[in-house]
Parts: structure tokens; sequence; C-alpha cells
């Protein structure tokens, strides 16, 4: 029996070839890994004496040979192919052992060009694959975690453990493949490339999915340039339900440039506040509705200090997420023992995120990130009382809030913090009912924002509720209603021409 072992990481292989020649198995290798193992004593014959034909081109072609290849794809059962291999004088290969160069490190040291090229391994992946397709005849080794499981299934019916190692031999290709594709994608970027390969790999096992019944794990996503690191500093395991909410959370704070404070339940925002600082902020996110943030995410756009501390651990959290943690709001927080602390250094790339990626019928439909918030010279003041300076700055908070909030949706909102938010509805105006049942009467003189545009029913609702100051996108047939509406009443009416749809 013959291996070829050529690996770029060689943790362990010197003992797995050891054990291989104990097992009167032959070794045939090449270049950095013929010479460790020449050099530990094992007996290895070199790929070219195989060949007849030495590595050339610095080492880029070396396996690329039909004595190779000849070698690992021959299928045993198949008469004329052993017939073919013996008239050529080839030896079958009965094993490859085999990992490759180390281009996903190189993403992660932030190399050069130059060097990203002569990372990419091509000899690796063709002996691979083709020990991975003929695995019936074929051990194909790519992780050295198997390493013992292989020497276990030498012997006797293995047939089953041999198409194990094919499928990870062929999910291993695949990852690289789509690094190497998404590494040239971000050099030279396409709007919509006819072909989208993502890799993701195992992170942990969750202890369950959105409900106790369903299994769930996080994978993450293996393109390592886009990748945002945080750190969990305190509390036990990330649930599914709480990386989906942090998500959300994360993606409601970035759009605030003041100290901004976002409590989320079940993915939808239940209280946003902005102030001079994040403890003024959070006191009005709280203060929007202090039942539903009861188990919720909260998530941080500035270091939390001790004072915002003192008030966040009043309450039950699930998460708290935020830039840092000053060692005084550690010691506070930490105090409980199941709430998780999460410090997201540098969560404002979450802007740069890329595309956005839903799951549909029969694939994903995909979309550029949500990136416009409130676009100034897009702005228009459609009736005839215009909005003060305060005012429209209100507006801006509020059509901010829109933007993570889940159609149909509107926000009620005064002095930089939500009073209430209606969303998830069928019907505008049923979310302006709600949002104004919500705010009861602290709704007069407040704000509303809307993210998509309405028609004469919402207006006459909010006038009724004492709001006179409203923004919407508008481009709906039913405009000049609306605006005739707000004329007659005196209501200040602003077109945001953008509007913030989130299904």
């Amino acid at each position: 029996m013959r291996a070829l072992i050529s690996v770029f990481d060689k943790d362990g292989i010197v003992e797995f070839a050891k054990e291989l020649i104990n097992k009167n198995w032959e070794i045939i290798s090449t270049g950095g890994t013929f010479k460790k193992l020449k050099e530990a004593g094992i007996d290895v014959i070199s790929v070219d004496s195989v060949t007849g034909f030495p590595e050339i081109l610095d080492g880029r072609v070396k396996t690329l040979n039909p004595k190779i290849h000849g070698g690992i794809l021959a299928r045993r059962d198949i008469k004329e192919h052993m017939e073919t291999l013996k008239d050529e004088g080839i030896i079958p290969i009965d094993m490859v052992v085999n990992n490759l160069y180390p281009f996903e490190e190189k993403l992660l040291e932030d190399s050069n060009h130059e060097t990203m090229i002569e990372n990419i391994d091509i000899g690796g992946p063709s002996m691979i694959r083709a020990a991975a397709k003929n695995y019936k005849d074929v051990f194909i080794v790519t992780d050295p975690r198997d390493y013992k499981g292989v020497l276990n299934n030498l012997d006797g019916d293995n047939l089953e453990y041999r198409e194990y190692l094919a499928k990870k031999a062929f999910s291993y290709t695949a990852h690289y493949d789509s690094l190497i594709s998404n590494y040239f994608l971000k050099r030279m970027p396409e709007e919509f490339p006819k072909y989208i390969n993502k890799s993701y790999e195992l992170s942990e096992k969750l202890r369950y999915g959105e409900n106790p019944h369903q299994k769930a794990a996080f994978y993450e996503d293996s393109y390592y340039p886009d990748k945002i690191n945080y750190n969990v500093l305190h509390g036990k395991q990330i649930s599914y339900n709480n990386l989906n909410d942090m998500y959300s959370a994360l993606n409601a704070v970035i759009n605030f440039e003041k100290p901004a404070a976002v409590a989320i339940k079940h993915t939808n925002p239940c209280g946003i506040g902005t102030g001079e600082t994040l403890e003024e902020a959070f006191t009005k996110a709280y203060e929007c509705d202090d039942e539903s943030i009861f188990g919720g995410i909260i998530a941080l756009n500035r270091e939390v200090d001790d004072n915002t501390a003192n008030l966040l651990s009043k309450i039950f959290l699930e998460i708290i997420v935020a830039p840092k943690f000053s060692k005084e709001a550690f010691e506070i927080l930490s105090r409980k023992k199941n709430i998780r602390l999460i410090e997201i250094p540098e969560f404002k790339r979450l802007y740069k995120n890329g595309k956005k990626f839903k799951q549909v019928l029969n694939g994903i439909i995909v979309q550029s990130s949500d990136d416009i918030v409130w676009n100034e010279e897009n702005i228009s003041f459609v009736s005839n009382r215009k909005p003060t300076e305060k005012e429209l700055e209100e507006l801006k908070f509020a059509f901010t809030c829109c933007k993570s909030t889940f159609s149909n949706s509107v926000v009620i909102s005064k002095n930089g913090g939500t009073l209430a938010l209606g969303q998830g509805e069928t019907k505008r105006s049923w979310a302006v009912e709600e949002s104004i049942e919500r705010a009861g009467e602290k709704a007069k003189g407040a704000v509303l924002a809307s993210d998509g545009f309405f028609f004469r029913d919402t207006i006459e609702l909010l006038s009724k509720a004492g709001i006179e100051v409203i923004a919407q996108p508008g481009g709906s047939v039913k405009d000049s209603e609306v605006i005739d509406y707000a004329n007659e009443h005196n209501i200040c009416l602003v077109f945001t021409n953008v509007r913030h749809f989130r299904h």
C-alpha cells in the first residue's frame, strides 16, 4: 500500500507517518514534507523519483503528473484501469494526506496581492479532489484530527469512513475556493456577480434554536477581512435568539452619532434614546416601554460608565453590547451571573458590511445595505408650516428610528427619545393607532415619522392626537390630499423622499 503525504500543516504528521510505516505502508512525499519526514528517520520516497520529472517553477509543479493522478484515480474494480497502470509503470496510490497553502492565514494577515497569489494552492486541491472522487479505493486525509481515526480504519469494511473523509475533503476545497473567489471579488467589486460563493465555518453548537425543540448552531463567515471581532466579557453562552436580537440592536444603534441606547425585544425595538450622555440616552429608551425591556437586549454606542451601569443593573437584561465597559461598569454589571456583557470595539464597521441576504423559495434574494438614513438634500417641505430647527432635528431622530423598525411602522418621539413605536402592522393606520395609544397624553406636541407614505386617514388620526409635526417619504398618488389636510390644520409635513421598509 502506498500513501502520498504533502502537507502545509505538519502537526502530527511524523507520528502518523511512522504508524503507517509500522503497518507496512510505503510513503512518497514532496518538498518540505519530504524533508521533515526524512529528518525524522522515516524511509520516504520523493515524488520526482516516482514521476521521473523534477519539481519546477519554484515548486509550482510537483504532483501534476499522470504517474501521480493515474495512481490516485484508477479504479481497482475496473480491469482496464489496472492494466493501464501496469502498462505505464504506475503504482497505485492508496492514500493521499494533504492540506493546503495557508491562503486563509494570509487573509488574516492582510498580506499583499503577490503573497496572496503565491498562496493559492493548485496541486493540492487537484490531488484532494482526485482522491475524494475515488474514495472507494483511496483514503483522502485533509484534517490532522483524523489521523487516529484513519489508523483505526485501515483494515476491514471501512467504506462508510472513507466516504466521511471524502465529504470533509470536498467541503474543505469548496471552502478554500470560496475564500479565493471572495478575495478577488473584493479586489474587483461587482454589484451582482453571476455566482455568489459563501463559506461558513461551525463556530459553536447552540443550546437550541428559536424554540427549545429546534436544534441550532452558529456558523461564522469565513471571509475574515469582513469579520467584526467581539469579546464576551461575562455571562453564559449566547443563544440563537440572542444572536439574532443582538444583530438587530447593533444595526439600530449604529445610525446615531450622539450617545444612543437601543432596547430590543424579539428583534423589535421597544425603546430608542439619544442624549448628551449615555445615561440620559438609556433613560429615554427605558421610559418608552419599561415593561417590554424586561429580558431584552441593550445596544449602546459609547463606553458604558458607572452611572449607566447602575441604571442597567436595576432590570433583568439578557445582553448588553457596547464598544467598551469601564472597569467600574464591568464590576457593577458582572455581579449578575447570567447577563452577557459583549464588547465590540468597532461595530461602526457594520455600515460597510456589504450585501444583505434573505432566504426565499428556491434560493436567496440579495440587496445592498440600507445605508441612507436621512438625506437633507432630498428633504421636501411640502406644507405651508415649516419645521423649526429643533423640530427638524426631532424628525430626523424619529425617521432614523423608523429605519430599524419592522414595516408597516411609525415612531412617535420627543426630545430625542421614542415615546411609542407602532410596527409590524399590515395597515399603516393600525400602526398609528397603536403608537398613539401607547404614547397617551405625551403624544401632544410630539413628532411622528413613518417608514412609508400614508393617506388622509392617517394624518387625521395624528391631528386628533395633537401631533402636528410629521415626516413621511411621500410618493403616493394621494399625496396632494394629505398635503391639503396638513395646510387646513396648520400641520408641518415633511417628505423625506426616502423610505425604510423592513420586512
